[in-house]
């Protein structure tokens, strides 16, 4: 008995730490294919090609970058908290690794099958917001400090409508597991069964979570410099890099697994399908950086409060009625 358990745990094991090299490569590749991705959306909309040099219609070019950044030298300004200030960049990777390990691209395709998985993301996710003010007040600079406050009170009033989004597919699925929510679809879309609503207010309350355009006002260029990671360089600045294109495709996979059907679809395998859902969104979320401006702090938090959050309670409310009709 005891040696069928050990045989157990140690395949397991096996099979967890196989899954987590896996994601640690699809994070990378996804972050050089995102960067990509990015600068020919932006070259597209603003009439010219983008990069086109470094390797054929320039796909070498987000490695080139990479190098840039490995090689470049890492400054400590003298007066940041060091403890704080090199936390951050750390804490804000881990969530994004973890994340990975619930979400199903396919049938077989899941590193664990966890009941809670959802609750997994949510749970990790809220640890970028803590790395961000991290950074913003271990850097002790007026600018990174005002972009980390301003993460912490975005992080606040987005992810109250983005959790209610949620809350009806759950009802209705009567489950937290990724896999049953995907494999309930088999019916339909939730996107086309009551759930539209919920679907675009999950998308915008995922954009903000992602501090991206027009809710990037904790980076703010324009205003802040570089925002919560001014004072950082070389591969700490990769790291922030990095886990802002993998938190999109989160979103973005997240998005595609409550309301899309995830890995279901005719013809094609299951992964085959869940990369096209996902990378479409992640499409739609750059589309959004190089078309509409940064809103005001005001209206941002506005637009939360008084107008997503009574949305998603009303939805929530709706669903809940029709269910026990």
């Amino acid at each position: 008995m005891m040696n069928e358990i050990i045989q157990i745990v140690g395949k397991e094991t096996v099979r967890v730490v196989i899954g987590l090299i896996g994601v640690l490569i699809l994070v990378v590749v996804n972050a050089l294919m995102l960067t990509w991705l990015e600068r020919k959306i932006s070259g597209h909309i603003q009439r010219r090609i983008g990069p086109k040099e470094v390797g054929p219609f320039g796909l070498i070019q987000p490695i080139a970058d990479g190098l840039k950044l490995l090689g470049k030298e890492i400054l400590t300004p003298s007066n940041v908290d060091k403890p704080l200030y090199f936390l951050a960049p750390v804490l804000i990777f881990i969530p994004v690794l973890v994340s990975f390990i619930v979400i199903p691209f396919d049938v077989c395709l899941q590193v664990k099958d966890i009941n809670v998985g959802i609750l997994v993301i949510l749970a990790f996710s809220s640890l970028s917001v803590l790395s961000i003010l991290l950074a913003g007040w271990g850097s002790n600079n007026k600018y990174s400090l005002i972009g980390a406050l301003r993460s912490v009170a975005q992080n606040i009033a987005y992810e109250i409508p983005l959790l209610l989004s949620i809350l009806p597919v759950i009802f209705m699925t009567n489950s937290l597991s990724l896999k049953d929510i995907v494999e309930v679809q088999r019916e339909g879309w939730f996107i086309w069964k009551w759930q539209f609503f919920a679907f675009l207010i999950y998308f915008i309350a995922g954009v903000a979570e992602t501090n991206r355009t027009p809710f990037d006002l904790p980076e703010a260029e324009s205003e802040l410099v570089a925002g919560f990671h001014t004072e950082y360089s070389g591969m700490r600045f990769a790291l922030f890099f990095l886990a802002e294109y993998t938190n999109i495709m989160i979103i973005s996979a997240v998005a595609t697994v409550f309301f899309l059907g995830g890995y279901l679809g005719p013809f094609l395998p299951g992964f085959v399908w869940f990369f096209i859902k996902t990378y479409l969104l992640v499409a739609v979320i750059m589309w959004f950086r190089w078309t509409f401006p940064r809103v005001r702090f005001d209206q941002l938090l506005n637009f939360s409060w008084k107008i997503l959050i009574p949305a998603a309670f009303i939805n929530l409310i709706v669903t809940g009625g029709l269910l026990k009709l």
